[in-house]
């Protein structure tokens, strides 16, 4: 079994998340805007509709875990999997079909928290973008919302309406997240077991602040009504050791 240190602690693999709770909104974005924003990282975003790629913007309480409990915000894309072969004539159509066979994953963007130690073992085990933040999560009223400054500067203030519950849960598929560090683009193997899981179109109110990501997500068209939004109650991950590409 593969082991990392981290500030002194063995960090045994693969890592467990016992619950966390999870707020996403996703929005459809110019794909070409997407392909320029991650093009560093070497990785094509996958066309849901042709010419739009999926932003998905997430944060997270972790309450109980193997990296102790923290905050997040997320900044994640659909991408296709390295090695899928030239994309698929444009059409709806077509473009479903690839991601059927190919399958899709997400690419981590940027992801702050607001703890030392998960910025650290994020870094070090599988390469993902994390760095600190302020991360103000109020989730105990009926809608969720984010407020996220770093550097003293405000980046967003995402709120989510809570959508209808979604029968069903337990494991969903095996995806795999891509990450991207220090010139290197990893793929890590991800599972999630979800529980309350409610979801809805559109349900998300974005507000920008004056951050340089504040400005990269406008130049991606936000504010925008979001696709979708999802709100998970109680969330159970595991994350594998990570591969370089």
């Amino acid at each position: 079994m593969a082991r990392h240190l981290i500030q002194g602690r063995e960090i045994a693999m693969p890592v467990r998340i016992r619950n966390a709770s999870v707020c996403s909104a996703s929005y459809l974005v110019r794909a070409d805007a997407a392909r320029a924003v991650i093009a560093y990282s070497g990785l094509d975003v996958a066309e849901v509709l042709p010419g739009k790629a999926l932003c998905t913007l997430v944060f997270v309480d972790y309450a109980d875990g193997d990296l102790d409990a923290y905050r997040e915000f997320g900044v994640a894309f659909l991408v296709r999997p390295p090695g899928a072969g030239p994309p698929p004539p444009r059409g709806l159509r077509a473009g479903l079909s690839e991601l059927r066979r190919a399958g899709a994953g997400a690419f981590i963007h940027w992801l702050p928290v607001d703890q030392g130690f998960t910025m650290e073992a994020g870094r070090t085990i599988w390469g993902f973008p994390k760095e600190l933040a302020d991360i103000d999560l109020r989730l105990g009223s009926p809608y969720k919302r984010c407020i996220l400054r770093k550097d003293g500067r405000l980046v967003l203030d995402l709120l989510v309406k809570p959508g209808v519950p979604v029968p069903g849960g337990g494991t969903m598929a095996p995806v795999d997240a891509y990450s991207h560090l220090d010139g290197v683009t990893r793929r890590i193997p991800w599972s999630m077991s979800p529980r309350g899981v409610r979801m809805r179109p559109g349900g998300a109110l974005i507000r920008l602040g004056n951050h340089p990501v504040a400005k990269e997500l406008s130049e991606l068209g936000l504010p925008k009504l979001a696709l979708m939004t999802s709100t998970v109650s109680h969330l159970t991950m595991t994350f594998g050791e990570a591969k370089e590409l």
